[in-house]
């Protein structure tokens, strides 16, 4: 099937054609869990895994994530 000038393939369904959002979320350091996604979390992708990270855990560890950025960055 094609789709018509324009159009895309994606079917509506949940998921289709974008990441699936995760539903309960664990610090990946300290355990803390959250319901939805907090703006206040970091989200990293680490060896193609996600990891979210609390909003305390990534001020605790502020120079060490920074510390691991390219200094392009900076």
């Amino acid at each position: 099937m094609t789709s018509p000038s324009g159009g895309s393939d994606d079917d509506g369904s949940p998921g289709a054609g974008s990441p699936e959002e995760p539903g309960d979320l664990v610090c990946a350091r300290c355990g803390n869990r959250a319901d939805a996604p907090q703006p206040t979390w970091t989200c990293s992708l680490e060896n193609g895994v996600r990891q979210y990270i609390c909003d305390a855990c990534s001020r605790e560890n502020l120079r060490a994530i920074e510390g691991r950025l390219d200094s392009a960055w900076w």
